[in-house]
């Protein structure tokens, strides 16, 4: 974090969205890739390592990741992978390993083998793939491989996660006749399929996205030069951080034409009373103290990674938010509405569940020793509490290493500045 100006430039990680999609990309490409300002964190690691068990050449050197493309899908002897925590990464790392003739057991931790799969593993199973559960079907540790032939249509729900969809779309330049995809029900978080759209088609694949159809063209990717964007939805807390304290802070490289949908996070904030602008630096959010933050309605469901950070500062504003739409997110790595709403009541927030989401009205705060119950969103959005509120105290703050390994030097920075 560097200062400039009248305000805080701060520089947030590289996107691990992006990171982990870029990864599978250039697995998959015939020539080397090179990834720049590459996700650090948990998740990212947890890509890596497996992608080398595969055979992947990876060398890594600080926030620079060069890629072989060296992936040989013919290989018949069986393996193992471990995704630790990371959702993402055992749902793409599923859909990858459908291709291999060999068969792939991917497992991770005890969370993981909480959180839903069946969708994708149904999906799969459609297309032409061997899905065999270990356990419990639908859940982590699964088995797959290649089957005997390809299906050229899949349909599939988005209403859990965009990250099936995404697994299926990263596989499927590799299908004889590549893919179409119809999306049945609600979309969520249809943004994240967008940027699948955008990583792969920078990777040299033809795909498409209207409606609640994809198209995806047999062919092969391309090894380039990828730069990973700013992370937005780790962005969201030093913006957060203002919002609720006043000030002013540049997210450095962020821009509205980001392949994230999670920027518009930026837009909820000025909803509220804050105010933004962009330059040539990134993006930038400032507040006067002494105005007031306004709540709001808002469905979440396109920027779900962002409902801990907006329930936090809207615990400050002075009137209602209600927060719609994500229902959805109680199977992340924790449940995001009970979860949430159980450890703010601690500090006396007065905060209502709904069906599909939350109503945070004002009240008093106090001190409280807060769980972060595994979620590393759930620390970092804690964490922009206590600035405001005295005796705050989160438990198990190492969580945060999933995404931003250092994100409390930073935000210290941040606040002393």
């Amino acid at each position: 974090m560097t200062t400039r100006g009248s305000g805080n430039l701060v520089s947030v990680p590289g996107s691990k969205s992006i990171a982990n999609r870029a990864l599978i990309c250039a697995a998959l490409a015939r020539s080397e890739s090179v990834i720049s300002n590459c996700a650090p964190g948990d998740d990212t690691e947890a890509m890596i390592d497996a992608l080398r068990i595969l055979g992947v050449g990876i060398e890594r050197n600080a926030d620079k990741v060069r890629v072989s493309g060296t992936l040989n899908l013919e290989a018949t002897h069986e393996l193992q992978l471990n995704a630790k925590l990371a959702g993402t990464t055992s749902r793409f790392l599923t859909a990858l390993c459908s291709l291999r003739a060999g068969t792939t057991t991917i497992d991770g931790d005890a969370t993981l083998r909480m959180r839903p799969m069946l969708d994708l593993h149904n999906a799969l199973g459609d297309l032409g793939a061997r899905v065999s559960p270990v356990n419990n079907d639908g859940y982590l540790p699964v088995r797959v491989c290649r089957g005997d032939q390809w299906k050229a249509k899949v349909a599939v729900s988005a209403t859990m996660s965009s990250q099936f969809t995404s697994g299926l779309m990263m596989i499927a330049p590799r299908l004889p006749s590549g893919l179409e995809i119809v999306l049945s029900q609600e979309v969520v978080s249809r943004g994240y399929i967008e940027m699948t759209v955008g990583v792969m088609r920078a990777f040299g694949v033809n795909t498409d996205f209207s409606g609640n159809q994809i198209w995806v063209s047999p062919g092969e990717y391309q090894g380039t030069n990828f730069t990973v964007e700013p992370d937005a939805s780790s962005a969201s807390y030093p913006l957060g951080a203002v919002a609720i304290s006043g000030g002013s802070v540049t997210i450095e490289g962020l821009s509205r034409n980001s392949l994230q949908g999670d920027v518009e996070f930026v837009d909820l904030l000025a909803r509220m009373g804050c105010d933004v602008s962009e330059s040539h630096e990134g993006l930038k959010l400032s507040r006067q103290k002494e105005r007031p933050l306004r709540g709001i309605e808002v469905d979440m469901s396109q920027i779900s990674d962002c409902v801990p950070t907006l329930a936090v500062v809207a615990m400050f504003a002075e009137t209602p938010t209600q927060i719609s739409g994500v229902g959805f997110i109680r199977t992340k790595e924790s449940d995001r509405i009970g979860d949430l709403i159980g450890e703010l009541r601690k500090l006396g927030a007065n905060i209502s569940e709904t069906h599909d989401g939350m109503v945070i009205a004002p009240a008093s705060l106090h001190g409280a020793s807060l769980e972060t119950h595994h979620d590393h969103r759930l620390a970092m959005a804690f964490a922009l509490i206590q600035r405001e509120v005295d005796g705050v105290v989160i438990n198990n703050p190492e969580v945060v290493s999933k995404s931003w390994p250092n994100y409390f030097d930073t935000l210290r920075s941040f606040y002393k500045s």
